[in-house]
């Protein structure tokens, strides 16, 4: 007697089930990653000047908390729109942090905002625990708009379409 042997049309049933059960998953975590209740962690952040910056001082402001790497390529593509939206809109409330990923080299960052002329507060995140109470970031960039109350409004992974940041930015910045 032999061993009875899985065809195909056994399993056929299994793949669209277990890709459809993955496709839930993800759909679920996607929705609760990009939810607008989420409240912003309670963090601080250390800029390259030395400055402590707290998520509850943020409050009552509109912020962009934006984590980058010098060394990825659409940060760096990015990184002159976050500047033109950081200064649009700053003298109307909007605050700005840019969180260098752990990998990146403090040198390297302090010489990219050094000669981008960056204008707004860039912390380093050297342990990497801003990017995991943010949900464990991996992927640059990801920028989060986060509104007066503290909560995110909005999360971009990759580069965003600006002209939608910047009528989410006047609607935040109005109310």
């Amino acid at each position: 007697m032999t061993a009875p042997t899985h065809s195909s049309a056994t399993r056929s049933w299994f793949k669209p089930a277990a890709i459809g059960a993955v496709v839930l998953a993800l759909a679920g975590i996607g929705y609760a990653s990009f939810s607008s209740t989420t409240q912003a962690p309670d963090v601080t952040f250390i800029s390259i000047a030395g400055e402590k910056i707290s998520t509850q001082s943020l409050r009552g402001k509109v912020v962009m908390v934006n984590f980058w790497a010098t060394s990825c390529v659409t940060c760096v593509k990015e990184m002159p729109d976050m500047v033109a939206t950081y200064n649009k809109y700053k003298d109307q409330g909007l605050e700005f942090v840019a969180v260098a990923m752990q990998y990146d080299r403090p040198d390297y960052v302090l010489n990219f905002t050094e000669q981008r002329k960056l204008p707004f507060k860039v912390a380093l995140d050297s342990a990497g625990d801003i990017a995991r109470q943010f949900g464990d970031v991996t992927l640059t960039p990801t920028t989060f708009l986060i509104d007066k109350e503290g909560r995110i409004l909005k999360t971009y992974v990759g580069e965003p379409d600006f002209a939608a940041v910047h009528k989410l930015i006047e609607k935040e910045l109005a109310g």
